[in-house]
């Protein structure tokens, strides 16, 4: 069996590979670097040289082939052999006809966990859709707290709403569901100081990426001297090297690699088995739809520091989309596939354009005097 084909299509924002082989078999992939899904694509084209006619189970070989052709890194290389890792993983799991899953040891849990990414803004629409959730049958449930006009309030005001948010889904739901909070880089190192202990008396599962992912060693020392709040970083790292550092500086702490960023399932096992060493849990993100979801459960199927699945209403809207999960959603739970490789069909015969992220990449938050607000 040898690669015959290599398909890199852009929907919009959303990025997808397949990989073809003589005997008929075709994988499936999907990258996360969803800012810049064309310069993903052009890297997948330069990718193609080699792997046309390769062996497509010599995976870890084909990765740091990819990984190291050229002396460059950042997201847009390594989502571009992510989604080519995905897809090679799931070929293999066809071949054999097994699950990932299988492949990576065999399951340690029957079901995974979920929680639900809440759209909202503000106490009340917040807290109305909390509820909502957990009627649904969500065990935890995620939000950010963040008043809207944030990047011009006064410290005093911006920890107070944030706090009062946070008390407002905390009461909705009670103290048999756990809130995830994300803060999504909008904070400076010394106002997350202020905002996450304040956050601590409603006994969040964790918070998430307060400030921005410049440093490493910077978000490893807000990590540190959070005042026992549990911290969550990692979605836009994409390296077993930067989960290191983060991890050596930082302490035990939820680790949250994205399977389409942080190298597809061979090297986001990698960063599953360093936090298992620091003690740390890994809650993977994905927002981007049923592929990196079903990618994603496949690795918590194996993995024994596995907490809870992200599960964004995209997994609800895209259930019958150009990728097909072989399961649905059971109240807050995926039951663990069953089907050969990742479980997911993608069709993208006649498929539209995807809107995965709901904004133009342009339209960022400025300051009332004009500055970028992620500045800082």
């Amino acid at each position: 069996m040898e690669i015959t084909a290599v398909e890199s299509v852009v929907l919009g924002d959303a990025h997808f590979v397949q990989v073809h082989t003589s005997d008929g078999l075709v994988g499936v992939g999907q990258s996360a670097c969803w800012g810049y899904p064309n310069a993903v694509h052009a890297v997948v084209e330069a990718f193609r040289p080699h792997l046309l006619g390769a062996d497509p189970t010599r995976i870890e070989h084909h990765w740091h082939h990819l990984y190291r052709m050229g002396p460059f890194r950042g997201s847009v290389l390594s989502a571009a052999v992510s989604a080519v890792d995905l897809a090679l993983w799931d070929l293999l799991g066809k071949r054999l006809g097994v699950p990932v899953w299988q492949l990576l040891g065999g399951r340690v849990r029957d079901r995974i966990r979920l929680h639900l990414l809440l759209p909202g803004t503000g106490p009340e629409a917040l807290a109305a859709q909390a509820a909502a959730a957990v009627a649904d049958g969500f065990t935890a449930v995620k939000f950010d707290p963040l008043p809207a006009d944030y990047a011009d309030l006064s410290l005093a005001r911006l920890v107070t709403a944030t706090e009062a948010t946070t008390a407002a889904v905390r009461d909705s739901v009670g103290t048999d569901v756990d809130l995830l909070i994300e803060l999504h880089r909008k904070l400076t190192p010394l106002q997350a100081e202020a905002v996450v202990p304040a956050l601590a008396r409603h006994l969040p599962l964790l918070v998430e990426d307060p400030i921005q992912i410049d440093s490493v060693s910077s978000q490893a020392d807000v990590a540190r001297r959070a005042a026992g709040v549990p911290m969550a970083n990692g979605e836009r790292l994409h390296s077993i090297w930067e989960f290191k550092e983060l991890l050596a500086q930082g302490g035990a702490q939820y680790v949250r690699p994205d399977l389409g960023l942080a190298g597809g399932i061979s090297h986001a096992r990698k960063i599953a088995a360093l936090a298992e060493a620091h003690h740390a849990a890994v809650v993977s993100h994905n927002c981007l739809g049923p592929l990196l979801t079903m990618a994603s459960v496949q690795l918590d199927a194996a993995i024994p520091n596995f907490v809870v699945q992200e599960y964004s209403p995209l997994d609800d809207q895209l259930a019958d989309g150009p990728a097909r999960a072989c399961v649905r959603r059971q109240g807050g739970f995926l039951p663990v596939p069953e089907e050969p490789g990742l479980g997911v069909t993608l069709d993208l015969t006649d498929a539209t354009p995807l809107d995965l992220t709901g904004r133009p990449l342009t339209r960022i938050p400025l300051r009332a005097d004009g500055s970028v607000a992620y500045a800082v």
